[in-house]
């Protein structure tokens, strides 16, 4: 039986509100789904992303909205789609008023110390007066900022990761990785640190089906001369040069699957782990040859669907849900853990029920897709996906050139059925969600809470 001091100190620490957690929010760059252990890939090598999965929620089905690193990086800060946000190009930024609404802005308003490190992407200006601790840099970056053998530029954002996370008021540290993106100006593209030189020696990577010159032939003139097709020779234009690439990809990957470690043991010796939500995802997919492509901007399952684990010590853990998620869903995400609300014109979902196992009532089936940079080297694009279908419209091809696949039976996308007279009505029905979807969202007012279609 406690006595009455005991009684006293029990019921005064059971008023105290639980500690905000903190939160670590990663971002790997044109890191596609399936390019992680713990989602099925037998080849890679991600283990402590894997070991924080397994204490954590796998979504196995995230997309993102748009699939290019500036108006993805916008939609993950706002929780809001590109037509909303309003940042379509690499010179964008964020309209008046509204960088005060991303989730950083609104964490460091509630108290949190905020931290970001690595690819800023949302224009050139960079907001280094906006958090309390900022490693930002504008553009790509250098893998190599003091030039070859190093230090890599991984290494470097690992240390400066592990500087920020001291055990002091809650705090948001965001990290921006570059890898595993290539290095545009370089002619050996991804660029590797020399440490990890003898990972995936001697492994042959399967080339894809898709990537056999016939399945490029079906694409319209606008893809076929695109920047998809030029940084596909790059990358992939013979079979060694593949091999080549897939494995420095790889390697990319790993590295930051290594600074995941440093960071968790960082957290775990400094007694913060089991007070700190983690976040890893992708800001876009990559195709590696499918669809004779490389890059990614399309809405095709390689350049949209990016991995997601959520590791957050209040739940459980060690589930998978198969709901349709978003990058758009992030910035909910992350205010909800720390207590805040998200602010009228956010378009995503918080996730923190999924985690906690949660039943999913009236969760969305299908989200709308956009890309509308502004050049002649990548063609523009707008569609919508289901959880059965893909639908896609080509605004450069004049008449507009449609895809339509049904992903539960061709999950590779091969046999576009868009001119197929069997599936005119299913056709139909997919113009008429792109068109509602697309006049729902030209007609928003991001002041005023938002529905989905």
């Amino acid at each position: 039986m406690l006595n009455r001091r005991q009684f006293l100190a029990t019921s005064a620490a059971a008023a105290q509100p639980a500690p905000r957690p903190n939160i670590l929010f990663l971002l790997g760059d044109d890191q596609r789904w399936d390019t992680l252990g713990c989602m099925g890939n037998k080849i890679i090598k991600t283990p402590n992303i894997d070991a924080l999965a397994t204490r954590g929620t796998i979504f196995d089905n995230c997309f993102v909205t748009t699939a290019i690193c500036a108006t993805s990086r916008a939609s993950i800060f706002t929780g809001q789609y590109a037509r909303t946000h309003g940042v379509h190009n690499f010179a964008d930024t964020f309209k008046p008023g509204r960088f005060a609404l991303t989730y950083p802005q609104l964490l460091r308003a509630a108290g949190y110390r905020t931290g970001f490190i690595g690819k800023y992407g949302v224009g050139n200006k960079m907001p280094s007066g906006d958090f309390d601790y900022w490693k930002g840099f504008p553009g790509q970056g250098k893998y190599f900022p003091q030039g070859e053998p190093g230090p890599h530029l991984t290494d470097i954002m690992g240390e400066q990761a592990l500087e920020f996370m001291q055990p002091q008021q809650p705090w948001c540290l965001s990290i921006s990785f570059k890898a595993g993106h290539v290095q545009d100006e370089d002619p050996r593209q991804f660029l590797p640190s020399p440490k990890t030189a003898a990972m995936y020696e001697g492994v042959k990577f399967p080339e894809p089906k898709t990537m056999d010159p016939r399945y490029i032939a079906k694409m319209p003139p606008s893809v076929q001369r695109s920047e998809n097709r030029r940084r596909f020779a790059v990358r992939f234009g013979t079979p060694a040069l593949y091999q080549e690439s897939v494995r420095n990809y790889y390697r990319l990957l790993s590295e930051i699957d290594m600074q995941v470690g440093r960071m968790v043991e960082h957290l775990t010796r400094t007694s913060q782990l089991q007070n700190t939500i983690i976040v890893y995802t992708g800001d876009n997919g990559f195709y590696l040859g499918e669809h004779g492509l490389a890059g990614k901007w399309f809405l095709h399952e390689e350049s949209v669907r990016v991995p997601l684990v959520i590791f957050d010590p209040r739940t459980k853990g060690g589930t998978r849900r198969a709901e349709t998620v978003l990058n758009i869903d992030l910035a909910p995400t992350m205010l909800a853990a720390a207590g805040l609300p998200a602010p009228a014109g956010t378009q995503g979902r918080n996730l923190l029920p999924l985690t906690r196992g949660d039943r999913a009532a009236n969760w969305r089936t299908e989200f709308f897709y956009e890309h509308l940079l502004p050049n002649d080297w990548i063609p523009k694009t707008e569609g919508v996906r289901t959880n059965e279908w893909m639908y896609c419209r080509f605004l450069d091809e004049k008449p507009i050139f449609e895809e339509l696949y049904n992903l539960k039976r061709d999950p590779l996308e091969e046999h576009n059925l868009a001119s197929d007279s069997a599936y005119r009505t299913q056709l139909d029905t997919m113009r008429g969600k792109w068109k509602r979807w697309r006049d729902h969202l030209e007609a928003y007012d991001a002041s005023t809470p938002f529905r989905e279609v």
